[in-house]
C-alpha cells in the first residue's frame, strides 16, 4: 500500500506554530507517511528531519510577492502530488487554497487548514483577515481551530467542517537542580522571588500590562524579579518602560532553557490579550508551576478552573492582585502547583496529536469529497 503523501504549508513564524508543525511533520514521517514542508526559507531550520521547499509566504500583504508565492506553491504541490495539503495559519491556508484552485488534475488534494490566531486589532488588518477567512472557509475541506471562539468565527465565515485542533507542547526533560540554580544565578534572583513570562514580544501577549502590574506590586511590598523570555517588535518599548519605572526586569530574548527558567519561577504569568493553546501554559502545567493567566481563547480549556488563577485580560489591577496572592501565600502557590500537575496529566501528548492528524488525513482521503476548485 502506497504511503499517504502530506504537504505542510507554513507562513512566517517565530513561535509555537512552527514548533507545532515541526512536531506533526516529524511524527508523521516517523509513522511512514511521505512528508514535505513548504514555507519561507527562514523557517527551514525548524524542519531538519523532513524535506523542505522554500515559498515566500509573508506575515503582511504584498500583492506581487503573494501572487508569486501562490504560483511557486502551485508548482511545488503539482510536483510533489500530495494526498493532503495541511496549511497552518490563514495566510498559508489562503495561499494553499489558491494554489490548488487550478491544478489541471481531475481530483485535487484534500485541503486542511489550522487557524492559530484570532482577528488582529487594527481595522485594516481585520479587513484583510476577514478576506482570508472567507477564502479558507470556502475552499478548505477541513478547518481546525485552536480555540472555541476561533471555531465560531470560521463557522460564521462559512466553513462546513470545523473542529478543535490538538496542539501540544513538545516533550522536554525536567531541568536538573544544577540547571535551575544556574538559571537563578544568571537572572540575579538571589533573595528575590521570580515571575516568569515567555513568548513573542508583541501586543497580543500583554507584556505591557504585566509591567504595569509589577509596578503595582511594589506598593504591596513585593519586589520580584520579572523575567521576560522572548523577542519581537515590542522589545525596545518594553526595555524603555522597564528603565523608566526602574523595575527589576531581565529581558532574555529567545531561550532554549525554558525548563530551567520554569524551575526557577515562583509564578508563571501569561498576560495575553488573546491566546489559542499556548505552549508556555502547557509547559508550566507539566513543570508543576503556579500559573496566573488571562481568561481568554483556549487558556481556560488547558488549565481548567483549578490549574491556574484566571483573570480578565488587559486589566493590570486584576493581574497584580492575582500575582500578589500567589507570591504572598505559599499554601496557595503549593495548591496551584499540585493542580497544575494534575491538569497536565490529562492533556494530550505528542503521540495523541500525531494520531489525531493521521486519522483526520485518512478520513478526508477516504471520503473522496473535495471543496469546489
Amino acid at each position: 500500500m502506497t504511503a499517504q503523501r502530506i504537504a505542510y504549508v507554513i507562513g512566517t513564524t517565530t513561535g509555537g506554530t512552527g514548533r507545532h508543525v515541526a512536531m506533526l511533520a516529524e511524527g508523521c514521517a516517523v509513522r511512514g507517511l511521505a512528508v514535505t514542508v513548504f514555507g519561507p526559507a527562514g523557517t527551514k531550520s525548524l524542519f531538519p528531519a523532513v524535506p523542505f521547499g522554500a515559498v515566500d509566504i509573508g506575515s503582511r500583504p504584498r500583492p506581487a510577492r503573494d501572487a508569486a508565492a501562490v504560483r511557486r506553491l502551485r508548482g511545488l504541490l503539482a510536483e510533489f502530488a500530495p494526498d493532503v495539503v495541511h496549511a497552518h495559519g490563514l495566510r498559508a491556508g489562503a495561499a494553499a487554497a489558491l494554489a490548488l484552485r487550478r491544478t489541471g488534475r481531475g481530483r485535487r488534494p484534500a485541503l486542511q487548514v489550522t487557524v492559530h490566531n484570532a482577528a488582529p486589532a487594527g481595522i485594516a488588518s481585520r479587513v484583510i483577515y476577514r478576506r482570508l477567512e472567507r477564502i479558507v472557509a470556502r475552499r478548505a475541506d477541513s478547518v481546525l481551530c485552536v480555540s472555541t471562539d476561533v471555531a465560531l468565527r470560521m463557522r460564521r465565515a462559512g466553513a462546513r467542517h470545523v473542529a478543535l485542533a490538538v496542539v501540544v507542547a513538545p516533550a522536554a526533560a525536567p531541568a536538573s537542580a544544577d540547571d535551575i540554580a544556574k538559571a537563578r544565578a544568571e537572572i540575579g534572583a538571589t533573595g528575590h522571588q521570580v515571575v516568569l513570562a515567555a513568548g513573542r514580544l508583541a501586543r497580543q501577549k500583554g507584556f505591557d500590562v504585566l509591567l504595569e502590574a509589577v509596578i503595582g506590586l511594589r506598593n504591596r511590598g513585593l519586589t520580584p524579579v520579572l523575567v521576560l523570555a522572548g523577542d519581537g517588535p515590542m522589545a525596545g518599548q518594553l526595555a524603555s518602560l522597564t528603565r523608566e519605572a526602574n523595575l527589576a526586569v531581565r529581558l532574555l530574548r529567545q531561550r532554549a532553557d525554558i525548563p530551567a527558567l520554569l524551575g526557577a519561577a515562583d509564578v508563571v504569568v501569561v498576560p495575553s490579550r488573546w491566546e489559542g493553546q499556548p505552549l508556555i501554559v502547557q509547559e508550566a502545567l507539566r513543570a508543576g508551576r503556579p500559573i496566573v493567566a488571562s481568561r481568554v481563547g483556549g487558556i481556560p480549556d488547558l488549565t481548567g478552573e483549578e490549574g491556574a488563577l484566571l483573570v480578565r485580560a488587559g486589566v493590570p489591577a486584576a493581574l497584580e492582585s492575582a500575582m500578589a496572592e500567589v507570591l504572598s501565600n505559599p499554601q496557595l502557590a503549593q495548591s496551584l502547583a499540585a493542580a497544575a500537575l494534575a491538569r497536565a496529566s490529562v492533556l494530550p501528548s505528542e503521540a495523541d496529536a500525531v494520531d489525531a492528524a493521521i486519522a483526520g488525513y485518512a478520513r478526508m482521503t477516504a471520503d473522496g469529497g473535495r471543496s469546489p476548485a
